[in-house]
């Protein structure tokens, strides 16, 4: 059954070439495949300001690029997140893009009407192997953006994919791009 999904590019670097960008672009190959509705927002090409008071957190309007943006995840309903572990967490720009987005309030954020009935696919790249991320760490940063943000506004349930190693062999890469596509054309 075909979905309306949304690929969040999380990576911060606008620049095409980075692992990331070839995940999401297999995932949407996959999807148009898969006959799904397909939007995309990429995160480092949207101009917005950085939230920097609990006034600003309440009362201030997303600019229209993040109004544009939250018109598009509400329209989904499945949302794929794709971010670089950076210093054990998302990148800040992606970080920032979420607090505007996702913040409460009347006309101002996807909390005045919640994300009931989405799913969601959080691909997190990283230098270290995933397993380390996953059991030393306890995938952390990934664990509180699932709860503390997606559940918290109603997406569920979460699928996701940590790749570890990015700088490995392209072997390893071309696989991950093949599981992109296959997730893609799934929907998943």
């Amino acid at each position: 059954m075909p979905k309306r999904i949304v690929i969040i590019q999380g990576h911060p670097d606008p620049k095409e070439g980075h692992f990331c960008h070839a995940l999401a672009s297999a995932y949407a190959q996959g999807a148009q495949a898969g006959k799904h509705e397909l939007k995309r927002i990429a995160v480092s090409q949207i101009d917005f300001p950085l939230l920097r008071t609990k006034e600003g957190w309440e009362s201030m309007l997303p600019p229209a690029a993040i109004g544009h943006a939250q018109e598009a995840i509400r329209w989904a309903e499945h949302l794929v997140v794709i971010y670089p572990l950076w210093l054990g967490g998302m990148p800040a720009l992606l970080k920032a893009f979420f607090e505007q987005a996702f913040r409460p309030g009347e006309q101002r954020g996807i909390f005045a009407k919640p994300l009931k009935g989405r799913t969601a696919h959080i691909v997190v790249t990283m230098g270290m192997p995933a397993l380390f991320y996953r059991w030393y760490f306890g995938a952390h940063s990934l664990r509180s953006f699932e709860r503390n943000v997606l559940r918290f506004i109603g997406i569920k349930p979460i699928r996701e994919s940590l790749i570890g190693m990015v700088e490995g062999k392209a072997s390893r890469r071309q696989k991950w791009l093949a599981q992109m596509r296959l997730f893609g054309e799934r929907g998943a």
